[in-house]
């Protein structure tokens, strides 16, 4: 079994009236099943309201599936008594990390977790010192969160994911709410989390540049998955992903239009310097 396995997962949220009784079900996710394996960097795209979000938050046991089973590394989410492994094993980055961060120092913030874990003062203190080298935040060890920018904040709230020792981490559209150069940071430390520490990466994402080398990308509409596969393979499928009302990356848009006009291109070129190659060839 994969760490995470998914199998005919079913949400439903319930809309309630002014006197409280529920009146409507809304299916969020609609019988979804799939596997990742150990040190995968996954995207799951989709747009709003496509129930992207609402499966992250079944990874950590934020929400329990109303029918189908959710596995972490083996354990069933939906049993109360294994939410508390669970989470050591699956770590949650959100939106926006003023919501994750707590600490008056970046240092303090980032050992928060470990000390809640009942890791020894020492192994916090080194689980810190590792965890900021990771994400190229210990210059600013000493620093107060509230100076830092939106990138240099989300780095911090990996860092203190990451000083758990997580075996997955989930990222719930981290860079919704950075500048470019902020996205560019915290998608650099995430691939290299990825690459080094052969940590496992879930990228819920309505960023297409942000997909490009991931392993495998999951496409999620109405609750439904409706397309995976490599993002060379779901990048080929230009039109597709517009039916599904969303984009593809700028070069291989660029490259799908060219090729529409006569030039014999490839499908899916995913970055400049292929698209390059492909027409010096």
């Amino acid at each position: 079994m994969g760490i995470i396995k998914a199998t005919k997962l079913v949400y439903e949220y319930l809309k309630y009236n002014e006197a409280g009784e529920a009146q409507e079900k809304n299916r969020a996710i609609d019988e979804l099943s799939l596997e990742i394996e150990p040190g995968q960097f996954i995207a799951v795209l989709g747009h709003n309201g496509s129930g992207k979000s609402t499966f992250a938050k079944h990874i950590n046991g934020l929400l329990v599936p109303t029918e189908g089973t959710l596995w972490v590394d083996s354990m069933d989410t939906s049993k109360e008594g294994e939410l508390w492994k669970i989470r050591q094993k699956a770590g949650m980055v959100f939106q926006n990390p003023d919501n994750q961060i707590i600490g008056s120092v970046v240092e303090e913030d980032v050992g928060f977790g470990p000390e809640n874990l009942g890791v020894k003062t020492d192994d916090i203190w080194k689980r810190v010192d590792d965890s900021l080298e990771a994400v190229g935040m210990t210059a600013y060890r000493k620093h107060s969160p509230n100076k830092l920018s939106g990138g240099q904040k989300q780095r911090v709230a990996i860092a203190g994911v990451v000083a758990m020792k997580p075996r997955c981490i989930v990222l719930d559209e981290p860079t919704a709410m950075l500048d470019p150069n902020g996205r560019k940071e915290v998608l650099k430390t995430v691939r290299e989390l990825n690459q080094q520490e052969k940590v496992t990466v879930i990228l819920i994402t309505h960023y297409m540049e942000e997909v490009v080398f991931a392993d495998h990308v999951y496409v999620m509409d109405q609750g439904h998955l409706v397309m995976d596969g490599t993002p060379r393979e779901i990048f080929s499928q230009v039109e597709k992903l517009k039916e599904y009302r969303l984009d593809v990356p700028q070069v291989t848009l660029l490259a799908h239009e060219l090729k529409q006009a006569g030039l014999p291109l490839p499908d899916g070129i995913l970055t400049i310097e292929e698209l390059v190659d492909a027409i010096c060839q």
